[in-house]
């Protein structure tokens, strides 16, 4: 590439007919041919060789294409087409060089490549110069008629919407005037029109359909340099504003953009090459689409790389953006009117096309953002849904109340989230997502309202069960014939008032009859269930229960005092009586009795187990007498509402009577030993068989109180031992015991009780004379008094016959 102050110029093709897209593409930058949009043009120059071509181009655009040296000889100068642009001129103005045609260098490959050369000028200029000789002008055989001939023969080949301008230079004018030459110049060129072959579309169509001609002449460079120079820079002024209306380039229907013209001229010289026809209307959209594509994915390609955009994505993936809808929208629109500013004069058809479809692209790409965003504000707002809705309940707001307003409102707050989201570009649906957020907002209120529901119902459930459960358990304990009738009035007590609270607490939810009456039956079975299951676990603890009742009827009087077995109680009537509490127990415990229907399990359970003349007249009776405890249901009583059955109460009572048998044994034997320890006299016939045998002995005494005297005081000793040793109560557990404890107690007793004496004795007999008197007046509280007892050996005596204590009076006092 050669360069100028002004001009830079191109080897556009080569004299091969190889196209430079790469110099072509420095020579578009270096001009800036991109930023022209439409506001260009393209002039063409053909003519013979060595007839001035390239001088006449350098001198008229101030270009620097080579120009051929006379001193030389003369010779091919310009080899294929040279292009450069024009210094000084407004628009922009390209001017092309082409070879020169009738060249001897060529030879017979001329005619091809000039055919090919004039076909790509005439596609690709606004305005052909046609460089041509004076003398030429009026003869048959002029060097311009096979030029002309080649210019319209390509012209049938190219089917171009726009008139060009051929502008007949000629050169070396001589002194005929113009206005002479013109006609004649004229009229051979519509001899040249009429004799060229024409596609039958265009047999008629005259010359001026395709051709705006105009007619210069110049001097002679060689002869006249001045007045040539003159004429040249007359002729420049018209190239000026050439895309005017009215200007040599007037005509701008089918012109490329600037943008797009590297890649329309290598295409239409490569239609050329493959010697087709080039029509110019689908090159040109040809051209649009490509270069629109090109324009688009630069967009494109700008648009993934913009800081703006990567910011606002990797925000977006983090959090909900505010403003993000605008944020948006404002890059979008940002490179959409960078496109549409770059392809502005491209095809429109084509444009609008491309453009949509960068549109879609666009926003393909930026739709995964956009639902990023969605997602941040349909997360966001339900949570904030689940806040306020929390909220709302605990601060009593009934929850039929709180979930539609709730709902309403946080629907309405994420329809201004996507409004504020929305991309204006894009007419994406948000139902989706709002239809989302909506069913997980539902689902949110719905497991709410099953959580509070069942939690609700609990409540109730557990005071219904603190309510029965230790009632039942204590009426089913006291089993009375008013046991059943007492938890029937419990029960529906109860019932009816946890059922009144929780129909009250369900107003609230707003749900239907149906669904109501079902969750306050559903309460009521669960009250009844209670019932029924607290009876199931004490008739599963019933012999326990039976002999808790009998040990405290059998153990304890009515006084709720323990029993002492002193014999003068009826332990058969007491046995009775602690069977049939507890029997009374177990028939109470045999059934589930919810209703007042009458059932005869108690009485056929006191004629099969207690009343023992009945059993004796079974047992008297033959085997095969029926029992009515031989079965595993009751009468009246359904299987369902059976605790106990009659087999299990048989068994429960013979393991009873077996578990309980040991405490009456040991309470006839309480009794026994009781009386025994009570009764000291001898028996009756021991008293007389001693008065009879022993009258004598006695009589003795008599005659000698000295022998009374002596028994008295050993009596006296004998006692106190007797009392001290508490004989009666060791010999209680047990024979061997009761003399071990005897022999360890005996000899520190006996060692008191002389201590005593000895101490008494000491006493001065003056100090007290009423002492022993006062002594002597005291008697045991046993029924029986003694005015002989002044020893104070008895002293600290304790009478074991009726558990009382007595002391007498000793020194101190």
């Amino acid at each position: 590439m050669a360069t100028s102050e002004e001009c830079c110029s191109t080897h556009l093709i080569d004299g091969d007919g190889s196209f430079n897209d790469t110099g072509l593409e420095r020579f578009i930058k270096e001009v800036k041919l991109g930023e022209c949009g439409l506001s260009y043009a393209v002039v063409s120059i053909m003519g013979p060789q060595s007839s001035g071509k390239s001088t006449l181009l350098n001198n008229l655009f101030y270009t620097n294409f080579r120009e051929m040296d006379a001193f030389k000889g003369r010779s091919q100068t310009t080899k294929g087409i040279w292009m450069a642009k024009c210094a000084g001129i407004e628009p922009c103005t390209l001017v092309m060089d082409l070879e020169g045609t009738d060249g001897r260098e060529r030879g017979e490959d001329d005619t091809a490549f000039e055919k090919q050369s004039a076909l790509f000028a005439l596609a690709v200029s606004d305005i052909v110069l046609i460089n041509m000789w004076c003398h030429d002008i009026g003869r048959e055989q002029a060097a311009n008629k096979p030029l002309l001939k080649t210019v319209f023969q390509v012209m049938m080949r190219l089917f171009s919407p726009r008139k060009t301008t051929l502008m007949f230079v000629i050169r070396d004018k001589t002194r005929t005037p113009l206005e002479n030459l013109e006609p004649v110049l004229r009229e051979d060129i519509q001899k040249i029109w009429d004799s060229v072959p024409k596609p039958q579309a265009h047999k008629e169509t005259p010359l001026s359909e395709f051709f705006n001609v105009e007619v210069v002449a110049l001097s002679s460079y060689e002869e006249k340099e001045e007045q040539f120079k003159e004429q040249v820079a007359n002729l420049r002024q018209r190239f000026f504003h050439s895309i005017a209306p009215g200007g040599l380039a007037g005509d701008r229907r089918g012109v490329v953009p600037a943008s797009g013209f590297s890649f329309s001229a290598q295409q239409i010289w490569k239609v050329i090459k493959e010697n087709k026809d080039l029509d110019l209307p689908a090159h040109k959209v040809m051209v649009a689409t490509v270069r629109c594509e090109e324009i688009a994915n630069e967009k494109y390609a700008g648009f993934t790389a913009n800081e703006d955009w990567c910011l606002l994505e990797e925000a977006v993936q983090s959090g909900p953006v505010a403003g993000f809808g605008k944020k948006l929208s404002s890059i979008l629109y940002t490179f959409l009117s960078e496109y549409d500013a770059e392809a502005t004069y491209f095809d429109e058809g084509v444009r609008s096309a491309k453009r949509k479809q960068f549109e879609e692209k666009l926003l393909q790409l930026v739709q995964s953002a956009h639902q990023s965003m969605l997602g941040h504000l349909r997360s966001g707002t339900l949570e904030k849904f689940k806040e306020a809705f929390e909220k709302a309940l605990n601060g009593g707001e009934g929850f039929s109340t709180a979930s539609h307003n709730c709902t309403e409102s946080y629907l309405a707050l994420f329809d201004e989230g996507y409004a504020d989201a929305v991309v204006e570009l894009a007419n994406w649906d948000s139902s989706k997502v709002r239809d989302k957020l909506h069913r997980d907002i539902d689902a949110h209120v719905a497991s709410v309202r099953a959580a509070k529901l069942s939690e609700l119902t609990s409540s109730y459930e557990v005071k219904l069960n603190e309510a029965l459960s230790g009632p039942v358990e204590a009426l089913l304990d006291g089993a009375t014939n008013e046991t059943w009738p007492s938890i029937r009035n419990l029960l529906r007590r109860e019932t009816e008032s946890a059922v009144s609270g929780l129909s009250s607490a369900l107003s609230g939810f707003d749900m239907d009859e149906q669904t109501k009456d079902k969750m306050l039956t559903s309460l009521e079975d669960y009250a009844r269930g209670v019932v029924e299951t607290k009876a199931r676990e004490e008739a599963g603890r019933v012999l326990i229960r039976m002999k808790d009742r009998f040990s405290t009827l059998f153990s304890h009087d009515s006084d709720s005092m323990p029993r002492v077995w002193t014999g003068k109680e009826d332990i058969r009537a007491i046995t009775k009586t602690a069977r049939s509490a507890s029997l009374k127990l177990l028939s109470v415990m045999a059934a589930i009795r919810m209703d007042d229907n009458v059932d005869n399990i108690e009485n056929t359970l006191c004629a099969a187990l207690v009343d023992t003349k009945s059993n004796a007249a079974v047992t008297d009776r033959s085997i095969t007498t029926f029992d009515p405890l031989a079965s595993s249901t009751w009468e009246q009583v359904p299987p369902a509402k059976t605790l106990i059955t009659p087999v299990q109460c048989k068994s429960l009572w013979r393991q009873f009577r077996a578990e309980t048998e040991y405490s009456v044994t040991q309470a006839i034997s309480a009794q026994e030993a009781n009386k025994r320890n009570n009764n000291w006299l001898p028996p009756p016939w021991a008293i007389v068989a001693l008065l009879v045998l022993g009258f004598n002995e006695f009589m003795t005494l008599l005659r000698n109180p000295l022998y009374l005297g002596v028994i008295f005081v050993g009596f006296l000793i004998m006692k106190a031992l007797w009392v001290q040793l508490d004989i009666s109560g060791e010999f209680r557990n047990g024979a061997l015991s009761g003399l071990l404890s005897l022999s360890t107690k005996f000899l520190p007793t006996v060692m008191n009780l002389l201590r005593k004496l000895a101490e008494e004795g000491q006493i001065p007999a003056t100090n007290n004379p009423q002492r022993n008197p006062a002594v002597a007046s005291k008697s045991f509280q046993n029924g029986s008094t003694s005015s002989d007892m002044s020893s104070s050996a008895s002293s600290g005596v304790t009478s074991s016959r009726n558990g009382t204590k007595y002391s007498s009076p000793t020194k101190e006092e």
